[in-house]
């Protein structure tokens, strides 16, 4: 039998919490669960676009601060026609039904370590922090007829101390309304089987009437390594995973720091670097080449952003022209020509062998006798000769079949020592026939001028405002002048670009791109979007900072599925009238040691 679980978000963010709670399938014996999200309500109208695109449903966008709150946040009174959002607000945010589950995440600035002390206790940020207590409220008196019968409350772990006196309050409500509570503190990775260590604060309470059997935390399973999720991604940059996977630009001294920072270490790492004036001592870095390096388009393909220095040696600015006939100049009857003699040559071009144009003649001029048939002949060692004639050099050969036995101590390209005798000098005295080479320890590099390595320009280096020599194909910084002194200077460690720095165990240190950062948050699923042709997976606006600041304030979808699966679970218990179960994980609203619930409440 199929059960709708309804479900509620306060402080719903961009809605990956929502999503994921979709996604949860409970069971119990005779029932699947089917969760059904009724809405959310948040103050930031980009993330309320994302929530409709993530949970499937509207995002009501409202402001939940109180006057008072409102003034101390932002410093000055709300405009013209604001009021408090109240508890009718939450109703019709719910589409008026009242949710099984309600999953509030209010603002944690003002909880987080990553804020300073002093500024946590300044009245704006008490203020933000105040909207728990406030939001708390707000969803009691939604449905204090009709109490929701669990409430999930979710932020970091530092609220247990810089707000314990607001969840003193929280709890007190809670209990006033019927609740049993419960704070703890679990690992979102472990719930969701996530490639990141997440710890996060969850007061979770359920009504003692509606709800009396335990709920019980959700298996943990092991955390992934971060390359098990971006190895089935594209790689940093590629287009066709879209804007959110560009690689960040930071600034050039920050690149230079992440590549000399160890993998799974921090900037402590940098402490091993000797550093002298400050510059590395040990170290140096040099370029290599890019990618899209004499890159070539594909007549068909769309060409990369036109930059003003376009050449093929900086990106793929060249096209395979598919336009050329390469045998054109053949069907003319140009390539191997042949002029006769009387006819006039064409023009002389840097283009004239034979294959290349009509670059040939018929010479009708006799050079000498008249050549006999047999010249240049080779004659087989076991056939007869043809005719001796007088004329010199008729080319008349055999096919000697003896092995080179003749030339047994010749020494037949010997190479001398430096030291030793040459051997007897004869009248064919080449290398090929006996020990006419010598090892000379000279080295031959005392160059005078006409020497072709004193004059060819090896290792030359071409001024910026000079012109270059005649690019050829065998073009080297050593055979040549192909290296320039380039007047631009080196960027500044201020400067923000985006580079690729080989560090020292062969990898590319960088930062997560925007869309990893989704992946490992499970808010986006590389697999959902492998298909050719598939749209990439986009948040809405355009700005990375937002992007990520959602994302960073998100409930990982995969461990508020697994949370789903067991609050449902419990809920569908319920309905069909169980007050007690078993499970070899944890009781997360009462202690492991008192195990019995009974219908009417539990002691506190």
């Amino acid at each position: 039998m199929l059960a709708d679980i309804r479900h509620f978000h306060l402080f719903c963010g961009s809605g990956s919490g929502a999503a994921g709670f979709n996604d949860a399938r409970p069971e119990s014996p005779g029932l699947q669960g089917r969760m059904v999200c009724l809405g959310g309500m948040d103050v930031d109208p980009v993330g309320a676009e994302d929530f409709r695109m993530l949970a499937g449903v509207p995002c009501t966008v409202r402001d939940l601060f109180s006057r008072q709150q409102y003034e101390a946040w932002h410093g000055h009174e709300p405009p013209a026609g604001w009021v408090e959002a109240g508890p009718d607000d939450i109703r019709i945010a719910a589409q008026h039904l009242r949710p099984d589950i309600v999953f509030l995440s209010a603002p944690c600035k003002g909880f987080s370590g990553l804020l300073p002390a002093a500024h946590a206790k300044t009245r704006r940020y008490q203020a933000l922090n105040e909207l728990t207590l406030r939001g708390v409220w707000l969803m009691l008196e939604a449905w204090a007829d009709d109490p929701v019968p669990v409430i999930l409350f979710e932020n970091v772990p530092r609220i247990a101390t810089r707000g314990r006196h607001l969840l003193d309050q929280i709890t007190g409500m809670l209990r006033h309304y019927g609740y049993v509570v419960r704070e703890t503190t679990h690992d979102c990775g472990e719930l969701g089987g996530l490639a990141q260590s997440r710890k996060r604060f969850l007061l979770i309470a359920r009504h003692a009437e509606k709800v009396p059997a335990f709920i019980y935390e959700p298996p943990k399973r092991l955390l992934r390594g971060v390359g098990e999720v971006l190895g089935r991604m594209h790689l940093p940059g590629d287009p066709a995973a879209g804007p959110m996977h560009r690689v960040p630009s930071l600034s050039w001294k920050t690149w230079v720091r992440l590549a000399f920072v160890e993998a799974g270490s921090d900037w402590r790492s940098l402490n091993k670097l000797a550093v002298e004036d400050g510059h590395l001592r040990d170290f140096l870095i040099v370029p290599e080449y890019r990618a899209g390096y004499l890159g070539v388009h594909g007549w068909a393909d769309n060409t990369g952003t036109i930059a003003g220095r376009n050449s093929p040696t900086n990106g793929a600015f060249s096209i395979a022209d598919p336009r050329f006939d390469p045998s054109a100049h053949w069907k003319d009857g140009q390539a191997y020509g042949v002029r006769r003699w009387e006819d006039a040559s064409g023009a002389i071009s840097g283009v004239k062998s034979p294959g290349q144009g009509t670059f040939s003649v018929a010479d009708p001029r006799h050079q000498g006798p008249a050549k006999h048939s047999n010249e240049y002949r080779i004659v087989a060692w076991e056939h007869a000769a043809r005719a001796v004639t007088g004329a010199h050099g008729s080319g008349q050969c055999v096919a000697d079949p003896r092995a080179t036995s003749g030339f047994h101590g010749k020494g037949k390209y010997r190479i001398v020592d430096w030291q030793d005798p040459a051997g007897t000098v004869i009248g064919a005295s080449t290398t090929g026939q006996g020990a006419f080479a010598v090892a000379d320890p000279r080295s031959g590099m005392r160059r005078a001028r006409g020497d072709n390595y004193l004059t060819g320009g090896h290792y030359g280096v071409v001024a910026f405002d000079q012109s270059s020599g005649a690019v050829s194909g065998s073009a080297c910084h050593d055979n040549g002048r192909w290296s320039v002194a380039d007047p631009r200077p080196m960027p500044t460690p201020d400067d923000r670009l985006v580079c690729r720095i080989t560090s020292l165990d062969g990898t590319w240190h960088r930062p997560f791109t925007t869309l990893e950062l989704a992946a490992l948050q499970s808010i986006y699923d590389p697999d959902d979007y492998a298909e050719a042709g598939q749209a990439p997976f986009l948040m809405h606006g355009s700005s990375d900072q937002v992007h990520r600041e959602h994302i960073g304030n998100a409930v990982p979808r995969r461990a508020a599925q697994a949370i789903g699966n067991e609050i449902g679970r419990t809920i569908l218990l319920a309905r069909s009238g169980e007050t007690f179960q078993l499970s070899s994980t944890p009781i997360w609203v009462r202690p492991v040691a008192e195990a019995i619930a009974v219908r009417g409440g539990l002691a506190p």
